[in-house]
């Protein structure tokens, strides 16, 4: 067991053991392993903050690593009842890399990539038998492995867009950092599934993804994984009932995300609002998104409008098409919509191609920026 490679199953034990609310998004399984070494192996799943990302990286490393043995901790969950679901459990070596601990070790993505020879390092004591080439190639490396052992790699890199928040407006560094996840990702016999997490889709040049071997899951578009992108009303009923809370105003609080017909809830404010049996702005307390308001504030786009529109219980026809999925080329009332989408303040019927807010939490953060708004021309 590693740091990286095939870390153990603490952190998902203790969010089902020992948090005070757990809800069991499991069956989420049940869809990785139907795209196990298949065409459709690489997964790009984006949503807002604090909508579950790493509990769900948690959870796969948790199932996947040969590093825990995590059968205790499953059998008491829903993916127990699914057909293959012991096939699976913990048979696979898998490397998990959030981003942002790499990031915040270095000043460039030429040191994050050298950083990552931690991993090679971990992979070199898992394996003093192979004989590599060339043990400072992570690519060669795991190419190796996987000739020798006949043992596929499962990769889990969570928060993979901090590199486009931290360097918004260097292109050169971003191009690099996407190269090397092209070049370690993209026609490897050796990956079995790689799992990618983050804020953001993936970063568009133009019309095209830098990374176009990945099926998308996102704040636009969450396909057959839009029941996994917060708590459903089922579950937040179910939970209203447990801690004694009125499910409507619950509802007029923190429903309203719209995923292609599923409604979601926020799952970060429901858990707050139950454990403190109360009602308050929980999420949008956590950060404020202040570049945006620049936007609005000059009235770029006619944004303005639109705003008030919006609080007004509007929806808005938006175009997501031309977006390019970072949050410093927005050359249209589209782009800017689209990144609140994705950014958790906008919610978007994908039938209707129309954005809305979703929630009264939500509705009460415009409401306060349209009053500085306000006070600003005074």
């Amino acid at each position: 067991m590693g740091i990286y490679l095939n870390p153990g199953n603490e952190k998902f034990y203790n969010a089902v053991r020992n948090s005070k609310i757990y809800v069991d998004k499991t069956e989420l399984i049940k869809f990785t392993n139907s795209v196990l070494c298949s065409e459709q192996r690489n997964v790009c799943v984006s949503r807002s903050r604090r909508f579950g990302k790493s509990m769900a990286a948690n959870m796969l490393l948790a199932y996947y690593s040969r590093g825990c043995n995590s059968v205790e901790l499953f059998d008491k969950l829903a993916i127990a009842s699914e057909e293959g679901y012991k096939s699976n459990l913990n048979k696979y070596n898998v490397i998990h890399l959030n981003m942002i601990d790499f990031l915040s070790r270095t000043d460039s993505i030429d040191d994050l990539i050298e950083y990552l020879k931690k991993v090679l390092r971990e992979l070199k004591k898992e394996y003093p038998d192979i004989d590599c080439f060339d043990w400072n190639d992570l690519v060669d490396v795991l190419e190796t492995i996987h000739y020798e052992k006949k043992q596929p790699f499962i990769f889990i890199i969570d928060e993979w867009d901090c590199i486009f928040r931290k360097y918004p407006h260097n292109v050169e560094e971003q191009k690099k950092y996407l190269e090397f996840l092209r070049f370690l990702l993209k026609d490897k016999s050796y990956v079995a599934f790689a799992y990618m997490t983050g804020i953001l889709p993936i970063k568009k040049y133009g019309e095209h993804s830098a990374l176009n071997m990945f099926d998308e899951y996102s704040m636009t578009n969450q396909r057959e994984l839009a029941e996994f992108t917060g708590f459903t009303e089922e579950e937040v009923s179910g939970l209203c009932v447990q801690y004694e809370m009125p499910y409507e105003k619950m509802k007029q609080w923190y429903h309203g995300y719209e995923l292609k017909g599923v409604q979601i809830y926020n799952p970060r404010s429901v858990v707050m609002a139950l454990l403190g049996h109360d009602f308050d702005s929980y999420w949008t307390k956590t950060e404020t998104y202040e570049a945006l308001k620049k936007y609005i504030q000059l009235d770029m786009y006619n944004l303005k409008a639109m705003v008030t529109r919006l609080i007004a219980g509007e929806s808005v026809p938006v175009n997501p098409d031309k977006f390019q999925n970072d949050m410093t080329t927005l050359q249209s009332a589209d782009d800017v919509l689209i990144l609140l989408v994705h950014l958790g303040y906008l919610t978007y019927d994908f039938y209707n191609q129309k954005a809305k807010i979703p929630n009264q939490e939500v509705q009460i953060w415009y409401l306060s920026l349209e009053a500085k708004l306000i006070n600003q021309r005074l």
